[in-house]
C-alpha cells in the first residue's frame, strides 16, 4: 500500500471510530424513556447516564490518557476501544442503575481518551499544511453521527430494544479496533517522554487560555442551544412536529461545517477561530431579533451550526502545536473543555429560561460567546512552541 493511501485508511479508520463513540455518546438522549421504562426509574434519573458519560469525557478522559501516556499510540487507542467495548456490553447486561451509571462514565472516558490521542495521530501522519484537515475528519465523525448514528440507533432502539442499540455499537467498535490495528502500524513507546514532562507542557499558561477560551465558546452556544427545542416553539412558533426537522438542519450543517473548518484551520487557524467567534456573536444576536421568522431563523441555525462545530479543527489544532511534548494530553484537555463548557452552558441557560424567558437564552449565549472574543484576538499572534509535534507529519510509521 502506498504512503499516500496508508494516510488515507489511517484517518478513515479514524474517523469511524469516533462515528461510532459520538453515536454511543448521543443516541442515549433519544432513549431515555425506554431506559427509564425498562428499570421502572423516573426520567430525571435515567437522565442522569447523560450527564456520566459527559463527566467520563471531562473528567475520566485525561485521566485515562496520562495513564496511558507510556504507551505508543496505537496501543493506546485500542486499549481505550476494548474498554469502551467493555462499558457498552454492561450497558446490555445489567438491569441496575448504579451499574448503567458506570457503564456510562468508562466509555465517556474511553471516548474523551480516543478522540484526544486520535486527533493528534491525524495531525502526525497528514502532509503538511494539511493537519486541520486530518483532524476536522476525526471530530467529523462525531458529527455525522448526530446526523445519521443517532437517528438510526434510535429506531432500532423502539423497534426492537434499545439495549440493542448499545450491542450495535459494541460491535461497530470491534470493527474499529480491528481497523486501528490494521492501518495504524505499530510504533515505538510514546515519543513524549517523561509523563510529567507532558503534563507541565499540556497545562502551559498559553494551553490553558485556548481551553478558556473553547470552554466560553461551547458554553454560550450551549447555553441557547440545550433550549432550542422550546425557544423554536414558543417564540419561532415552529410546530412540535417541525421542530425535529430545523434541529436536522443545524446537525446537516455541523458536519458540513466540521470538515470545512478543517481545510480552514490549515489556512490560517488563529484567524478562523477570530471569525467564528464574530460570526457566532452576530447569529446568536441575529436570532435574538428575528426570533419570529420562521426563514430567517432556519438560515441562522444552518450558519450556526457550520461555525459552532467548524472552529473544533481550529482550536484542537491550536492546542496541539501550543502544547507541543503535551500534545495527547491537551488535545484531550481541550475535548474536557468543550464538555465543561457544555455542561455550565445548559446549567447557565436553564436559569436565564427561569429566571428572564425562553428568548432571553440566545442573548446569553452571545453575551458569552463575546467573553471570549478579547481571547480569540489575543491568542491569534501566539506562535507554536519551538518543540515540534513529535512525529514527522509525513511518515505513518512515527504514530
Amino acid at each position: 500500500m502506498s504512503e499516500a493511501n496508508k494516510q488515507r485508511a489511517t484517518l478513515l479508520v479514524l474517523g469511524v471510530a469516533a462515528f461510532v463513540l459520538g453515536s454511543a455518546e448521543f443516541v442515549i438522549v433519544g432513549v431515555l424513556d425506554l431506559v427509564a421504562a425498562d428499570l421502572a426509574v423516573p426520567l430525571s434519573v435515567a437522565g442522569d447516564l447523560v450527564m456520566a458519560y459527559a463527566l467520563g469525557i471531562a473528567v475520566g478522559g485525561p485521566l485515562v490518557t496520562f495513564a496511558t501516556g507510556r504507551l505508543d499510540r496505537r496501543t493506546a487507542l485500542i486499549v481505550t476501544l476494548c474498554l469502551f467495548v467493555v462499558g457498552n456490553v454492561v450497558m446490555v447486561l445489567t438491569n441496575r442503575m448504579s451499574w448503567l451509571l458506570a457503564a456510562r462514565f468508562l466509555p465517556g472516558s474511553m471516548h474523551g481518551a480516543f478522540v484526544g490521542i486520535a486527533s493528534v495521530v491525524a495531525a502526525s501522519v497528514a502532509r503538511p499544511g494539511q493537519e486541520g484537515q486530518a483532524m476536522g475528519r476525526v471530530f467529523g465523525g462525531v458529527a455525522v453521527a448526530t446526523v445519521i448514528g443517532v437517528p438510526l440507533g434510535a429506531i432500532i432502539a423502539h423497534a426492537l430494544s434499545w439495549r440493542l442499540a448499545f450491542a450495535a455499537i459494541a460491535g461497530l467498535t470491534v470493527l474499529a479496533i480491528a481497523g486501528v490495528y490494521v492501518y495504524l502500524p505499530c510504533c515505538d513507546p510514546h515519543p513524549g517522554g517523561n509523563a510529567l514532562v507532558q503534563v507541565r507542557a499540556a497545562l502551559a499558561p498559553r494551553v490553558l487560555v485556548l481551553l478558556l477560551m473553547g470552554l466560553l465558546l461551547m458554553g454560550g452556544q450551549f447555553a441557547a442551544y440545550t433550549y432550542m427545542a422550546p425557544y423554536l416553539h414558543d417564540v419561532t412558533g415552529i410546530p412540535g412536529s417541525w421542530i425535529s426537522a430545523m434541529l436536522l438542519v443545524y446537525g446537516a450543517a455541523s458536519a458540513i461545517g466540521m470538515f470545512l473548518g478543517g481545510a480552514l484551520a490549515d489556512r490560517g487557524a488563529a484567524k478562523a477561530l477570530i471569525i467564528a467567534n464574530v460570526l457566532l456573536v452576530a447569529v446568536l444576536a441575529g436570532l435574538y431579533a428575528a426570533g419570529p421568522n420562521r426563514w430567517v431563523t432556519a438560515g441562522l441555525l444552518a450558519i450556526w451550526g457550520a461555525v459552532a462545530f467548524g472552529l473544533v479543527p481550529s482550536l484542537q489544532l491550536r492546542v496541539v502545536k501550543m502544547a507541543a511534548a503535551g500534545a495527547d494530553l491537551a488535545a484531550t484537555l481541550s475535548a474536557s473543555a468543550i464538555n465543561a463548557g457544555i455542561a455550565l452552558g445548559a446549567v447557565l441557560g436553564g436559569w436565564m429560561l427561569a429566571a428572564v424567558g425562553t428568548r432571553s437564552v440566545v442573548l446569553l449565549a452571545a453575551g458569552i460567546c463575546a467573553l471570549a472574543l478579547p481571547l480569540t484576538i489575543g491568542t491569534g499572534s501566539w506562535q507554536a512552541t519551538t518543540e515540534t509535534m513529535d512525529a514527522e507529519p509525513d511518515e505513518v510509521s512515527s504514530v
